[in-house]
C-alpha cells in the first residue's frame, strides 16, 4: 500500500467513529503527518461540533510543525460558513505544506471551492486517494446530495419457506436474538425508520434503539386513512415521529401529521424527507410497503434475514429479482445483502 493510502486509511477509520452522530453532515477523518510520523488526528464527532480538521490541528502539540506537514482528510475541506468556520481557510491560516483528499465534496456549497482556496494559497493538493472507499463510507451523504433523496435500506426477516408473517400478521419471532440486536445497531446508525399501517397495527413496534447504545431514529408511519389506534407505541410522543396520511396536516409535540396528495407516490415521501434533512431511512415493513419501494426502484440496499422456521402459509415476503451481493451466518440465521442497480 502506498504511503498516501496508508495515512488515508487511518483517516477513514477515524471518520467511521462519527457514524450515527453527525448526519446530515458527512463523516470525516483527518490525519496530520510530519516527517513520516503522525502528529495529529481528529474526526467530526457530532453534528454542530468542530469538523475533523480543527480537531486534528488541536491535537498537535507543536503547532509550528504544521508548516512542514501533510494533512490527510477523507473529504474535501469545506469553504463555507455553516455551524462552524470553513476548514479550508483554517488550513491556509496554519500554512500547512500539503493536503491529500480522498473524495471531492459534491455539495454545491463546497464542490471544488475548498480545493480552490487551498491551491490559491499555494498549498499542494492531491485528490482521489481511496476515493471509492471514501464515497462508500459516506454513501448516505452523497445519495442525499446527488439524488436529492435519503439513502434507502430495506430490511425484513423471512421464514425458510418465504413468508414474512402468518396470515393473522403475527411475525414473532422469525429471526433470532442476535439478528434482532444487529437490527438495533443499524437503527442507531440511520436517520429514520418507517413502517406501514399493518405493521404498526399488528406488531405495535416502538421503532427505537433498545439492544444497542445510540440515538433513536426519526419514526415514520404511513397511515393513509388515519385508522391506527392513538394508543400505539408509535404515537407515545417519546421520539420525533411523522405520520404520513391523506387527511390532515397537524403538529403536536414530537408528532407530525403530514398530508399527502391522494395520488402520491413513494418518491413524494422521499422528497419530503429530503427537505427535512433526512439522509437515510430503514424500511422495516410490511411486505406491501417494502414491495412498493422495490417496484418504484427507489432503494439502495436490502438486508434480508432468513430464519430457521417455516409457516407453510401466510404473507409472502417481498421479492428481489437478482442475487445478493453478500451472505453471512448470524448464529443460524442467514443474512443476505442486496444492492440496487439503479
Amino acid at each position: 500500500m502506498e504511503e498516501n493510502a496508508g495515512y488515508m486509511l487511518r483517516a477513514l477509520e477515524l471518520a467511521e467513529l462519527g457514524r450515527g452522530k453527525v448526519s446530515p453532515n458527512p463523516m470525516v477523518g483527518c490525519v496530520i503527518v510530519h516527517n513520516n510520523k503522525i502528529i495529529g488526528e481528529g474526526y467530526h464527532q457530532e453534528y454542530g461540533g468542530p469538523h475533523a480538521e480543527p480537531n486534528a490541528i488541536k491535537s498537535v502539540d507543536d503547532k509550528e510543525l504544521l508548516k512542514e506537514s501533510t494533512v490527510y482528510v477523507s473529504l474535501e475541506p469545506c469553504a463555507h460558513f455553516g455551524k462552524t468556520p470553513p476548514c479550508a481557510h483554517l488550513l491556509v491560516d496554519k500554512q500547512v505544506k500539503k493536503v491529500v483528499i480522498a473524495a471531492y465534496d459534491s455539495n454545491p456549497l463546497v464542490g471544488g471551492k475548498g480545493i480552490k482556496v487551498l491551491e490559491e494559497a499555494g498549498i499542494e493538493v492531491v485528490t482521489g486517494v481511496l476515493e471509492k472507499e471514501a464515497r462508500i463510507q459516506n454513501k448516505r451523504f452523497f445519495t442525499a446530495i446527488e439524488k436529492e433523496r435519503p439513502y434507502v435500506i430495506l430490511k425484513w426477516a423471512q421464514t425458510l419457506d418465504g413468508f414474512i408473517a402468518r396470515k393473522d400478521y403475527d411475525s414473532k419471532w422469525i429471526s433470532n436474538a442476535y439478528s434482532r440486536q444487529l437490527v438495533h445497531k443499524w437503527r442507531s446508525e440511520e436517520d429514520a425508520i418507517m413502517v406501514g399501517t399493518k405493521t404498526a397495527q399488528y406488531d405495535n413496534p416502538k421503532l427505537n434503539v433498545r439492544d444497542w447504545t445510540g440515538r433513536d431514529p426519526l419514526r415514520i408511519v404511513l397511515d393513509k386513512q388515519l385508522s391506527l389506534d392513538s394508543n400505539l407505541a408509535l404515537f407515545d410522543q417519546s421520539i420525533p415521529t411523522i405520520c404520513y396520511n391523506l387527511l390532515k396536516d397537524e403538529e403536536q409535540e414530537n408528532l407530525k401529521y403530514v398530508k399527502l396528495e391522494r395520488d402520491f407516490e413513494i418518491k413524494d415521501i422521499l422528497a419530503d424527507l429530503h427537505q427535512r434533512k433526512v439522509q437515510s431511512i430503514i424500511i422495516e415493513g410490511g411486505s406491501h410497503l417494502l414491495q412498493k419501494f422495490i417496484e418504484s426502484e427507489l432503494w439502495d440496499e436490502a438486508r434480508v434475514f432468513t430464519g430457521q422456521s417455516q409457516f407453510e402459509t401466510g404473507i409472502a415476503a417481498p421479492k428481489i429479482s437478482f442475487p445478493p451481493l453478500a451472505s453471512e451466518d448470524i448464529m443460524g440465521d442467514r443474512l443476505e445483502i442486496f444492492r440496487s442497480n439503479k
